[in-house]
């Protein structure tokens, strides 16, 4: 750190915390903004802190709605940058980690795709303004490396139309670096508690006319509890060329390979008590006619766990015609997921191509002004998959009882301008519109499907092998939908916005709303609710005809900065018809998915950042979420399951000496968080306070330590979420217990 710090400095590095938990996404790179243009000069912020403050303030926070930008660089150094670490500084962005690992924490944006265990839909996922969704909406959130990226593009609610999304939650753009941003080389290897091992590499290079760049992460960990392992391996690469003085173009090329067992939940009086434990199942106690207690999966039988990988290819091309700007990019991945549920979901093996096609335009008469004139986004996916249902034999797929081809188109199309009126006012109206088309062709040829059940009694003990008539899953669905929006934002002075909008929103389901495996039990295949009864007829699978899920937003924000503090606030109340909810019985076992009548999402967005001293930097992220029910037949006006209605991250940093930094972070949950819909079980309030510390070794060298968990704090840091539950269901996901982690990362 150079000595002599002044005022300049720190405003620069306000303006770039402002930009962390405030602004939209930069034109810049492979951003997805329309507008955006391919650069292959390093963008270097220097001198005086008027060019930090165009670039992260004038420019990224001229939007109107919920936005952030997070640069993965300023994050502190610490043993693996996963989800909640990047995105913990972004209000609005709920995530709750599942095993601690290289796993699928559940994410969620103002409660779209909330109730998804794992979380397959709601947010739309980018690397370099390309999907890593698939056509029909669903995602892996494990595929998402934040530590892979330079920074990330936030997006919440309407503002993601501009991208082209169809989701009601919002986007995430995980940008790359290239050869001209981060030219060099740097490698970091990591270790510490729970067999935790990382290991990053990159390099890059720049020329006159092109730039290259490579990079690849590998890390395994043993994990916090038994039968909790993971590995996550990501390799990406990029290369652009400058055509002409108007025309550029990028080709990407990445693979993600996951592998991690699923330790499940547990009972509250296991997680108080043995949180490392894996469940066992339901307890029954002989009678007439027997109790069962502690309803849930049989994680040491079952033995769950994904594995999931996924290549992909894309391209862009961007051409920069002075106030015309038009982006063509085509990509392809291929997803091969093989999910083992327990044995009430089976064994899921899903293998299919998506091809992505995006067309983007911005009219910019006036270069300097923050926003597009016009702006345009065109997004077309088609995509197929092969999937194949197995029964779960305890973690190895048995006989298979389901076979399907699966075929998806998503096209969705936005328009809007940005309208200067005056004395700071900007007019922003938006229009959407998309159509979905899901297909399902039923290729199980048996007219049976086998069943499978162990005695509730002793669960190792296999009882005689059933069948079950086999229906038909085959439907042909369609979902197309319109969404416009309106926003006026005033811009009073350089450095304050003050917005509000009103929009609509559509998102239709994705395949895994539409097809899922029903009627099993703890003990049991699917098609067989009663384990002692191999004769029993019933469905094995559920097909509900589905509606997509449309709201109605109104927001009001304001961001802006005042000498050594920085703010953002979004407040925002959302009318939701049909919402799109997956349903699950006291054990865990899936009911499948059906479409609320009427639900309200009401939310506080609030982020802030401040320079206490010159050497003392202190961030504030606040998320309050009320998502209710509306007049519900069964739940009346519940709150809905699984959204913890107050978050709050903080985050203090501490420049000791030039070398040695040290700093701390806090993440509080004061609210007690409902497991269930009928609101009769709550996950406890909690608060884990984590430490860290980094000293520069050299110029190129850099060593950090950190502690999670510093006070062992035993809490769950996230729940199943079922329909209505029990005071003995195990539905508690267990945070990892006290760890520390160093390492060192080099650069040359």
């Amino acid at each position: 750190m150079p000595e002599g710090r002044s005022e300049s400095r720190v405003t620069a590095v306000l303006c770039s915390l402002l930009a962390t938990v405030a602004a939209p996404g930069i034109v810049h790179a492979q951003s997805a903004a329309p507008g955006a243009v391919i650069t292959l000069e390093p963008v270097v912020i220097e001198g005086e802190a008027g060019n930090a403050e165009d670039l992260a303030e004038e420019r990224l926070s001229a939007t109107p709605g919920g936005t952030a930008l997070v640069r993965i660089d300023e994050l502190p150094p610490e043993a693996t940058v996963r989800l909640s670490d990047a995105l913990s500084l972004v209000p609005g962005v709920v995530i709750q980690n599942f095993f601690g690992g290289f796993d699928q924490p559940r994410v969620q944006i103002r409660g779209s795709g909330l109730q998804q265990n794992p979380v397959e839909r709601g947010i739309l996922f980018m690397q370099d303004g390309l999907p890593l969704n698939r056509a029909d909406g669903s995602y892996i959130v494990g595929f998402a490396d934040p530590s892979q990226a330079e920074f990330v593009e936030v997006y919440r609610g309407y503002t993601t139309n501009r991208l082209g999304a169809t989701v009601l939650g919002g986007a995430l753009n995980f940008v790359s670096p290239t050869g001209s941003s981060t030219p060099g080389f740097g490698l970091e290897v990591t270790g510490g508690s729970f067999g935790f091992v990382d290991g990053m590499g990159r390099a890059g290079f720049a020329a006159d006319r092109v730039d290259g760049f490579l990079s690849f992460d590998a890390g395994r960990r043993d994990g916090f509890r038994e039968r909790n392992e993971s590995f996550r391996a990501t390799v990406n690469a990029n290369g652009g060329v400058r055509i002409s003085e108007a025309v550029s173009a990028r080709l990407f090329a990445g693979y993600t390979a996951l592998d991690f067992d699923v330790a499940g939940p547990l009972t509250r009086e296991l997680l108080e008590s043995s949180p490392r434990s894996v469940f066992g199942g339901p307890t029954v106690i002989p009678g007439m006619p027997p109790t069962v207690i502690n309803p849930g999966p049989n994680v040491l039988r079952d033995r769950p766990k994904r594995e999931a990988f996924q290549p992909r290819v894309g391209s862009r091309i961007t051409g920069d015609f002075g106030a015309h700007v038009v982006d063509a990019a085509l990509g392809y991945s291929n997803t091969d997921d093989t999910f083992t549920f327990p044995i009430s979901g089976g064994v899921r093996e899903t293998d299919g191509g998506d091809v992505t096609m995006i067309g983007r335009y911005a009219y910019r008469p006036d270069q300097d002004a923050a926003l597009p004139l016009l702006e345009a986004t065109v997004l077309y996916t088609v995509g197929s998959a092969d999937r194949t249902y197995f029964i779960n034999e305890s973690g190895r797929p048995g006989p298979k009882i389901g076979a399907n081809d699966l075929d998806a188109t998503t096209l969705s199309a936005y328009t809007g301008a940005n309208i200067p009126l005056g004395a700071g006012f900007v007019l922003s109206p938006g229009f959407a519109y998309a159509r979905a088309t899901r297909e399902n062709a039923d290729r199980f040829e048996s007219a049976v499907r086998p069943t499978i059940a162990f005695n509730p009694a002793m669960p190792d003990q296999r009882l005689p092998d059933g069948t079950v008539p086999a229906t038909d899953t085959s439907y042909d669905r369609s979902y197309d939908g319109f969404s416009p929006s309106l926003a006026l934002s005033w811009r009073p002075v350089e450095d304050q916005l003050v917005f509000a909008a009103v929009s609509r929103s559509f998102e239709p389901p994705t395949q895994d709303d539409l097809l899922a495996t029903i009627n099993g039990t703890p003990n049991s295949s699917p098609g067989r609710p009663n384990p002692a009864n191999p004769a029993l007829p019933a469905e094995a699978f559920a097909t509900p005809d589905l509606d997509a899920q449309t709201g109605t937003t109104v927001e009001v924000g304001w961001r802006g900065g005042f000498d050594r503090v920085a703010a953002d606030a979004v407040i925002y109340y959302s009318w939701i018809e049909d919402e799109l909810l997956s349903l699950r019985d006291v054990t865990g076992a899936p009911l499948g998915a059906i479409n609320a009548d009427e639900t309200r999402h009401f939310g506080i967005e609030l982020g802030a950042s401040a320079a206490i001293t010159d050497d003392l930097i202190g961030r504030l992220a606040y998320t309050y979420q009320d998502f209710r029910f509306h007049d519900d037949p069964l739940r009346g006006n519940n709150r809905l399951a699984g959204a913890p209605p107050h978050v709050v991250n903080l985050d203090l940093d501490y420049a000791v000496t030039d070398d040695l930094s040290v700093g701390g972070s806090v993440l509080w949950r004061p609210g007690t968080t409902p497991v269930d819909n009928f609101n009769t079980l709550d996950n406890d309030p909690f608060a884990v306070l984590d430490l860290r510390a980094s000293y520069a070794l050299t110029s190129s060298a850099t060593a950090f330590a950190e502690v999670r968990n510093v006070t062992d704090e035993t809490y769950a840091s996230s729940t199943l979420i079922v329909d209505r539950a029990r005071p003995d269901q195990a539905a508690f996901l267990p945070g990892d217990g006290r760890a520390f982690y160093a390492g060192v990362q080099v650069l040359f």
